[in-house]
């Protein structure tokens, strides 16, 4: 008699994660999850009391591979916000399920965009806030939300198909856009 398969909790959100990069959110179910997994859903509903606490787990690890993603992007602009902004929509661009789930849609946590973007311990905006010398935080506020508001929207056409601008055309659409709004 053969050994019956034993699912960690670790195999479980990894098979999540695949299968929300692969099809998107929407996937997401138990059975669909199991159907993923090579198991039966016993295994989920024996780590997990509901699916939403399978979710929130899921969607630590997106917003970690997130962080990871932007963390490990080569610069390639010395001027704030760039870089950060290059990393979002390429990330936008190479994982558009996963960016629907962690910024277009209610990702089912208490994190705002702001903390996301920031990347916990990361600090990504900060870093981008002490870049640009003696602003006073009202003022990089403000043009942190005029800078994102660009740079989401650019994302999200990306992930549409509706955005086909080369990187370096976007280097230099986000310089001139951010030296606008700075000066």
């Amino acid at each position: 008699m053969s050994r019956k398969q034993v699912i960690s909790k670790e195999g479980l959100i990894d098979g999540a994660f695949r299968l929300v990069e692969e099809q998107g959110i929407d996937a997401m179910s138990a059975r669909n999850l199991a159907k993923f997994c090579g198991c039966s859903t016993q295994p989920i509903f024996r780590i997990y009391n509901t699916m939403d606490e399978m979710k929130a787990d899921l969607m630590d690890k997106c917003f970690d591979f997130f962080s990871q993603y932007v963390a490990a992007f080569q610069s390639v602009s010395e001027k704030p916000f760039v870089n950060l902004g290059m990393s979002y929509i390429g990330f936008a661009r190479k994982y558009p399920h996963l960016f629907e789930v962690i910024f277009v849609r209610d990702n089912g946590t208490d994190r705002n965009m702001y903390d996301l973007i920031n990347g916990g311990e990361h600090g990504f905006v900060t870093k981008e806030f002490r870049k640009l010398g003696s602003m006073s935080q009202d003022a990089f506020s403000l043009l942190f939300m005029k800078v994102w508001i660009f740079i989401h929207g650019a994302a999200c056409m990306v992930i549409k198909d509706d955005f086909d601008m080369t990187d370096s055309d976007l280097v230099s659409l986000l310089e001139d856009t951010i030296t606008a709004f700075y000066e």
